[in-house]
């Protein structure tokens, strides 16, 4: 056949014919030369590695998971919980893929989670969706704020519920990264997590009056995530005040947060957290590497006492003081810092993990902005032996569409003991008194500042070191592009 007919048949037979000629001849095309280059080896598991880089691996892999990890044991934790109840009668807990939901501020006493605060009415719970897709049910909340916080085993969201997203009352499906099954009529829609451990956290605003005490309750009693077996279309409802008191399965004895992260039993626990986060786009590498040395770790004990030595260290030198805030974050004016992805993490393995340490399970930006203060406007370390001023300007309180707080911390990130049982100020406090010309005036100190000021007044531990949060719920465009940021704190 001449090359100028084998032209024509192509020309005439087009797409088909060379389809045709694929099954004629199915066997696949050599590998390119390249090809090696391009698909590079990863590590082998076989070979002996020395000491000094198993302990770099170690350290670099306990930072990054430390996160992952800490959600991994609060699962754990809550797998024991025998029904849902309050653990201690103080925390919302629940088996997986169930919900508690406090029906009043947290009490002042709870060590599981840093940084709570008294603005909302919490929930929680953790859903294994490897067992089942689970039902999240939208109760309608008016013109409240309110804001479901639901991330995945490494604390990024995958679902938007809340007032700022125009969320409307109904039934939400969150199902794992493999699920394939039919979403049944009646759920308005489904949200995908990356790993098939989540949490899920409800948020209720709520004013500090006994009326709104008493308002809240038929509203929350809506708010619930069951299996998907059990949906039915029809809103289950609960009281929330009636749940019975349970045990914790944890030492809550310290005065920091409670622990969930053991460098001795840490590289036990990676690879099944590995297994449920799957590396993201560029971590594949990252995965081999930490496997291989796991996999010869396992195979000589001594190696693994050398890693287990290490991430204690990488405990202390490394994840311990990122409880200060003033160690990390976007620098503000008049020392304040923040955060601008929270919840959305990807790879910025260092933000993650000074979030987990300070105060784990927050909110993306759109629904909650959190700032942080730990020095006075001279760059001093706040201490309750002293005295401070915040003062916003007339008209210059966190533009918000929802609400604000300025919550005050110990240097353990939870609420301070104090004779007026005040942990902050802000929307929720309806007494607050305003100076003539409009600005607004806090003071934070030990002793109170007199009758005429008490409503204004924050009170701090005395000489002990504490902490300023400033959180701006459904936060302005002012607050989200760091055109406002809040007022320095003055020392009297």
């Amino acid at each position: 056949m001449t090359r100028f007919r084998l032209m024509l048949i192509v020309l005439l037979t087009g797409v088909s014919g060379m389809a045709d000629a694929a099954e004629l001849n199915p066997q696949p095309l050599p590998p390119s030369p390249n090809w090696s280059a391009a698909m590079p080896a990863g590590p082998d598991s076989q070979v002996k590695i020395t000491e000094a880089y198993a302990r770099m691996v170690a350290r670099d892999a306990y930072f990054w998971a430390w996160p992952m990890v800490n959600i991994y044991n609060r699962r754990l934790a809550f797998s024991e919980s025998p029904e849902v109840g309050l653990m201690n009668g103080v925390l919302p807990f629940a088996p997986l893929n169930r919900l508690a939901m406090l029906h009043d501020y947290i009490k002042p006493d709870q060590r599981w989670v840093a940084c709570p605060n008294q603005d909302v009415v919490y929930g929680a719970g953790i859903v294994a969706l490897e067992q089942t897709p689970v039902i999240v049910q939208v109760p309608d909340f008016g013109g409240r704020f309110w804001a479901y916080q639901i991330v995945d085993l490494r604390t990024d969201s995958f679902a938007e519920l809340g007032a700022m997203y125009g969320t409307q009352p109904g039934f939400y499906l969150l199902v794992g990264p493999d699920w394939k099954g039919e979403v049944p009529q009646g759920v308005t829609q489904v949200f995908r997590s990356r790993t098939n451990t989540a949490f899920v956290g409800p948020r209720v605003f709520m004013n500090d009056t006994a009326e709104e005490r008493e308002a809240i309750q038929p509203l929350i009693a809506g708010i619930d995530i069951y299996p998907l077996s059990e949906f039915d279309g029809t809103l289950k409802t609960h009281d929330w005040s009636k749940l019975p008191t349970l045990g914790s399965p944890t030492g809550d004895e310290g005065k920091g947060e409670t622990r969930w992260v053991f460098p001795e039993t840490f590289f036990k626990q990676l690879p099944d957290v590995m297994r449920d986060a799957s590396p993201l786009p560029g971590e594949e590498a990252r995965y081999a590497q930490i496997q291989a040395v796991m996999d010869a770790a396992e195979r000589d004990p001594d190696l693994m006492a050398a890693m287990v030595d290490e991430a204690g260290k990488t405990d202390a030198e490394l994840v311990a003081p990122l409880l200060q805030f003033r160690n990390w974050g976007t620098q503000l004016a008049h020392h304040w810092s923040s955060t601008d992805n929270n919840a959305a993490f990807g790879t910025d393995y260092f933000t993650r993990t000074a979030v987990a340490k300070s105060n784990i399970l927050v909110n993306a930006p759109k629904e909650t902005k959190y700032l942080y203060q730990d020095l006075d406007v001279n760059g001093e370390r706040l201490n309750g032996s002293n005295n401070y001023t915040v003062t916003f300007a007339k008209d210059e309180t966190p533009p918000v569409e929802g609400f604000w707080s300025l919550t005050l911390y110990d240097e353990h990130h939870f609420f301070a003991p104090n004779p007026i049982d005040r942990y902050s100020l802000g929307t929720k406090n309806k007494t607050l008194k305003f100076n003539e010309d409009g600005s607004l005036t806090l003071y934070v100190q030990a002793t109170s500042p007199g009758a005429d000021l008490e409503a204004n007044w924050l009170p701090a531990p005395a000489n002990a070191d504490f902490t300023l949060y400033l959180r701006a719920y459904w936060p302005k465009t002012p607050i989200i592009d760091g055109s406002w940021t809040p007022p320095a704190v003055e020392r009297l």
